[in-house]
């Protein structure tokens, strides 16, 4: 069976993988982004040294990236990333990494790489069309209808965490785990510092008020947004992913009721909701299923 070198690049650090065709994850690890320090240039040589690394030990047929920041797949181009990654807009790291490895590469959003992950081996696996919603400090988001990613002209397509809840403020200012911090915090007269996702939850399930209603606020406020999600898309499922995936049997049973109350009852009746099932392995299942599709392997179409 060929093998696959898959990279999951984050703010922090770069995960990575040697996977089989079938999506089977060989070895994985992680490695620092010092991208910060290094720029791009750094970057790239990490990425191929870790190949370089596993090629003496698998035969290697290609290179699978799924990245932090907003990607033109089809070149591997690099068209916006955050500010903790300096130079990296208008890079093409696909071409940068054949080049350096004698691979052939794809690079895919990490987000959209994630839904792909979750479509093919994950809680969206069977499903003709699905919405991926990640929420973490921010909310990202990724349609998929019949095995395509619907990236949009500007490649922004499911950024759904930028729509506006109110004139005021998006969906992830108001139902991201940011959110729910601030809202715990102002609550308490703490700092937000002195908080994170794990002690909220962990002080709901002891009975505090004021995690138990943030949460459910929360819960209400991701529900508006896949609403509005639902109504244009109808997807078959929604896949709920990231942070607070961990938390899906506190927290299904509030977000279900409050789509219940808000979608229409055919809509409602026809959906799937879904936690993510691959964890910290989507990204590099997704990135593997990105390369196989768009070189036509693994019968894909793209």
């Amino acid at each position: 069976m060929k093998h696959y070198m898959c990279f999951d690049i984050g703010g922090t650090s770069v995960k990575y993988g040697v996977a089989e065709e079938n999506g089977n994850l060989l070895c994985k690890g992680e490695i620092p982004n010092k991208i910060i320090n290094t720029g791009v240039d750094g970057l790239v040589e990490d990425l191929a040294a870790t190949t370089e690394q596993y090629r003496k030990e698998y035969s290697l047929y290609g290179i699978a990236v799924s990245t932090a920041g907003v990607v033109e797949p089809g070149q591997g181009l690099i068209l916006y990333a955050p500010k903790y990654f300096p130079g990296y807009p208008g890079t093409v790291l696909a071409e940068r990494l054949e080049k350096r490895c004698g691979l052939p590469c794809t690079v895919e959003n990490d987000v959209n790489a994630a839904a792909l992950g979750e479509y093919w081996l994950g809680a969206g696996r069977g499903a003709k069309s699905l919405f991926c919603i990640t929420v973490g400090t921010g909310i990202g988001g990724c349609a998929i209808l019949d095995g395509r990613v619907i990236h949009g002209a500007a490649c922004f397509g499911g950024e759904a965490g930028l729509q506006h809840i109110t004139p005021e403020s998006t969906w992830e200012e108001m139902a991201s785990a940011r959110a729910l911090i601030r809202n715990v915090a102002a609550s308490k007269g703490l700092q937000e510092t002195e908080l994170d996702g794990r002690k909220i939850f962990a002080m709901a399930k002891t009975g505090d008020t004021d995690a138990v209603a943030a949460i459910a606020k929360q819960m209400d406020d991701l529900a508006t947004g896949i609403v509005n999600i639902c109504y244009i898309l109808n997807p078959e499922r929604i896949i709920i992913g990231g942070g607070i995936a961990a938390q899906e049997e506190y927290l299904y049973p509030l977000l279900d009721s409050a789509l219940r109350k808000k979608l229409f009852p055919l809509v409602y009746d026809r959906l799937a909701l879904c936690f993510a099932t691959l964890k910290n392995d989507a990204g590099l299942i997704g990135a593997l299923k990105n390369f196989l599709l768009r070189n036509n392997l693994n019968n894909g179409k793209m």
